[in-house]
């Protein structure tokens, strides 16, 4: 049970060791884009590829829905990145459980967007878990976990991608020890659980008076979705790329903006400048940040204002 990308190397790890895949259950084609064109998860398109039967429920909670996974007699179900809650017939369906890859090392991080609220908050390590899965929200005891380091530049995206193949490993070491009889799973310590909640279009709204760090860590967790953005001249601009530089404190107000040359820098809420390297103004394609402020011709005293402030 997968949808998103970041169950395509378990997918894939899983039909390479000849684990006999009785199906793959993903999430309905979903409208995208300008044209709202049906777009099919990626999950879909590798099993059709590996011709897998490939089921799409629109809900899990159907008599017909679960007439389909009795039918299906699987021994195991791995849930990866698949984005729907299990309900309880479906967790004890399998004799050997419910086993799903998470991407923190828990209970860091439960819930729907782990990998970006790690580096939102300025992580320095993360990792994967694997668990069996009961009704709670990302609660049930877990088998391995793997950790790595989280890079000072990387992007959300960046390490998405690399914490789904290290994901994978540790998801195939974690099915072959169950069904061997070799790992039992632990009980996590409730106590030092943290969320990752859904990530809605204001937590990319940037807050200037926030210190340089903590913006550009926003910056590299939110992009591509939610963006941070900010306001110029009454136009709306992705931050797309930033870094921090060591500069004397300015003592000019937060979000004004420094040009010189070859860069555009943004004083913040601890007086640090943050660079700007790559930007998207409304309606146009992403920029350098010396590109923006040379056709801009940002004056002395110009600013970026927050989207929270209008």
């Amino acid at each position: 049970m997968g949808s998103a990308t970041f169950a395509l190397p378990s997918l894939n790890r899983l039909f390479e060791q000849g684990y006999g895949l009785t199906g793959v259950i993903t999430q309905p084609d979903k409208p995208s884009g300008r044209g709202r064109a049906l777009q099919a998860p990626p999950v879909k398109k590798r099993a059709f590829e590996l011709h897998l039967p490939t089921y799409q429920p629109a809900s899990l909670k159907t008599g017909e829905t679960r007439a389909l996974i009795q039918a299906l007699e699987p021994d195991m179900v791995v849930v990866v990145a698949y984005g729907k809650i299990l309900p309880p017939w479906l967790l004890e369906l399998p004799r050997y459980g419910c086993i799903n890859l998470h991407g923190s090392i828990l209970p860091k991080y439960r819930g729907a967007a782990p990998v970006h609220w790690a580096i939102a908050n300025g992580e320095q390590t993360t990792g994967v878990c694997t668990m069996l899965l009961d009704e709670g929200l990302d609660t049930g005891p877990t088998y391995l976990c793997r950790e790595t380091h989280i890079g000072p530049d990387e992007s959300a995206a960046e390490l998405y991608d690399r914490l789904a193949e290290l994901g994978a490993d540790v998801l195939i070491e974690t099915v072959n020890g169950v069904l061997k009889g070799t790992l039992e799973p632990k009980p996590q310590d409730g106590s030092q659980a943290t969320f990752a909640p859904i990530l809605k279009k204001e937590h990319g709204f940037i807050d200037w008076n926030m210190p340089a760090i903590e913006i550009h860590d926003r910056v590299r967790a939110f992009n591509p979705w939610p963006g941070t953005v900010a306001r110029f001249r009454g136009m709306t601009c992705k931050i797309l790329r930033t870094s921090l530089v060591n500069s004397p404190p300015h003592a000019v107000g937060a979000g004004s903006l420094l040009v010189s040359g070859h860069s555009l820098a943004v004083v913040c809420g601890d007086s640090a400048m943050l660079v700007v390297l790559l930007i998207q103004p409304e309606n146009r394609k992403a920029v350098s940040g010396a590109d923006f402020a040379n056709g801009a011709r940002i004056q002395p005293g110009e600013k970026f204002e927050s989207l929270m402030d209008n």
